[in-house]
């Protein structure tokens, strides 16, 4: 999947993936779909969840999978500048004009912090998404499958 392929979705389903690439399928499917990793990322003893991360610098993806879900894809992580979301190019939005687009889907919860390096995260917990602005320019976006009221994984049908 290159930037500039077209024949790739770079539409963000939330709770669902993105394009083919959706929550719930294996790593063998991720490999067949996006083809070998450029960087294999396990985690450490002291992260809360052992998982592994499969990053994809030239397209400018990273994919998670957690050990207790069978490593199955969990999470996307992207910094593509093609990503859309609700058919909108996210990364030519500020932040103001992304927190409208969420406002217009009729999602208002939301939580700003501040984090090092004067970098702003957006999370919309309910969603499972949050962007990652830095100086009003979105930087990257990391959203994943969503849980019920009891954290229970609700992967897509």
């Amino acid at each position: 999947m290159e930037e500039g392929n077209e024949a790739f979705d770079n539409e963000i389903r939330l709770g669902q993936g993105i394009g083919d690439l959706k929550f719930g399928i294996t790593m063998e499917d991720v490999e067949e779909l996006m083809g070998e990793p450029e960087e294999v990322e396990e985690s450490d003893e002291e992260d809360e969840f052992e998982h592994k991360a499969w990053n994809y610098w030239d397209t400018g993806f990273s994919f998670y999978f957690d050990k207790e879900d069978d490593y199955r894809l969990s999470c996307i992580e992207t910094a593509n500048p093609n990503v859309t979301l609700w058919g909108e190019k996210i990364f030519e939005m500020d932040m103001n004009k992304v927190q409208d687009l969420f406002k217009a889907k009729g999602i208002t919860s939301v939580e700003k912090e501040t984090m090092e390096n004067d970098v702003v995260c957006l999370s919309y917990d309910k969603e499972m998404i949050d962007l990652y602005f830095e100086e009003g320019k979105l930087l990257a976006v990391n959203f994943g499958v969503h849980m019920d009221d009891n954290l229970e994984v609700k992967w897509p049908a």
